[in-house]
């Protein structure tokens, strides 16, 4: 007897994208925080009120971060860490580096994120002085930024310990200017000043 086809299946297709790995509760809640942070800025705000306006408790904060610096702090390596995601990409593109770089700074100096800027110098200041929770910031503050600039200079062509020289110095000029716009509120000084320093350090085309 010859076989007979069977009967496809019926129902909806199964869910794939049930069989991604999905974000854990830690990290479900720290994109809460962000988002919150970034919508509404810090202020003065407590790790109980915190933990109200994104919908769980002050215990449950507690339980995952530790503090409310160890929170900010993971806020803050969660926020840098986009960023470099974004340098990357702008890195990899086909636009000149010195444009690349200025689309970076852009969105750098872009009002939308001037609340996250702030808090990173101030939870900064606190890792150095040694605040518990603030110990993976530390781990993070450079050497990963060095790892993505310097890694586009040698595909540039530049030596890799001149490229990640130029790429300590590219970092430590942007976060200069970057506290000198949150002290002094002046965005034409602070753009003149990164243009001199990509028309002095980098290639127009």
């Amino acid at each position: 007897m010859t076989a007979q086809p069977s009967d496809p299946p019926s129902g909806p297709p199964p869910d794939r994208s049930s069989q991604q790995p999905q974000p854990g509760p830690r990290e479900r809640l720290l994109a809460e925080v962000v988002g919150h942070v970034a919508r509404h800025g810090l202020g003065d705000l407590s790790l109980r009120s915190l933990a109200t306006a994104v919908g769980t408790s002050h215990r449950m904060l507690i339980y995952h971060f530790g503090s409310k610096e160890g929170l900010l702090a993971e806020v803050v390596a969660t926020v840098e860490a986009g960023q470099r995601a974004v340098l990357a990409d702008l890195a990899a593109s086909d636009d000149p580096p010195a444009v690349a770089m200025r689309r970076f700074w852009l969105g750098l100096t872009d009002p939308a994120v001037r609340e996250h800027v702030r808090l990173f110098f101030e939870i900064v200041a606190l890792a150095l002085q040694g605040r518990p929770g603030t110990e993976r910031l530390r781990e993070t503050l450079v050497e990963p930024w060095l790892e993505v600039v310097a890694a586009h200079g040698v595909r540039l062509g530049l030596d890799p310990d001149v490229a990640r020289a130029q790429a300590r110095l590219g970092t430590a000029v942007t976060r200069g200017l970057l506290l000198d716009l949150l002290a002094t509120g002046d965005r034409a000084g602070v753009d003149a000043a990164m243009d001199a320093f990509l028309d002095a350090f980098l290639p127009a085309d």
